[in-house]
């Protein structure tokens, strides 16, 4: 069962924090009630149509139905003779009530199995919008980049132009000095 995180928490750790953030697509699908409901009745409901099927039960039945004949056929008693009807009843009163609680549950499980499906699919598709913004800003980021370094390009050329103008005009106000010193 998913564990929400509480109405007033606590100062939380960095995992906590991510853990709750995966949450946030399941807290859409709080308000949907389940087959049982969430009472007493309801958990207690499915536990027992969860437990039809586990080897516990059958083997437990096994050995309720084998008791159930050996004592009515070695006459211990006779309560329940050879065709053994108030035993077919009994398996008739326990599938009337196991097949709805099983299909009740069944029903329940597929909700949640439903909730989560559509908060994972929720959850992936924040994770490649995510991804697509991401790679959005890196295209865009790398425009800039490349733009700054031809503007770079273009300073460096204009400095070298300049320093070898700046050069030459020294070189130039250099030669008249020593001509007009002469």
């Amino acid at each position: 069962m998913i564990a929400y995180p509480p109405s007033q928490p606590a100062p939380e750790s960095q995992p906590e924090k991510d853990n709750m953030s995966y949450f946030r697509f399941h807290l859409p699908h709080l308000h949907l009630g389940s087959v049982f409901g969430d009472d007493w009745f309801a958990l207690k409901a499915e536990a027992f149509a969860r437990f039809f099927g586990t080897p516990v039960f059958l083997i437990g039945q096994t050995i309720i139905v084998c008791l159930w004949i050996v004592v009515n056929l070695v006459g211990w008693t006779q309560f329940d003779v050879y065709p053994f009807i108030l035993l077919n009843l009994a398996f008739s009163l326990q599938a009337a009530y196991a097949a709805p609680l099983i299909l009740l549950a069944q029903t329940r499980q597929a909700d949640r199995d439903k909730a989560h499906a559509e908060a994972d699919a929720q959850h992936r598709e924040d994770i490649a919008r995510a991804s697509d913004e991401r790679q959005a800003l890196a295209a865009q980021q790398t425009t800039l980049l490349v733009d700054m370094l031809q503007q770079n390009t273009q300073l460096t050329e204009t400095i070298k132009v300049l320093t070898e103008r700046l050069e030459a005009l020294t070189l130039e106000v250099h030669k008249k000095l020593l001509a007009s010193q002469n």
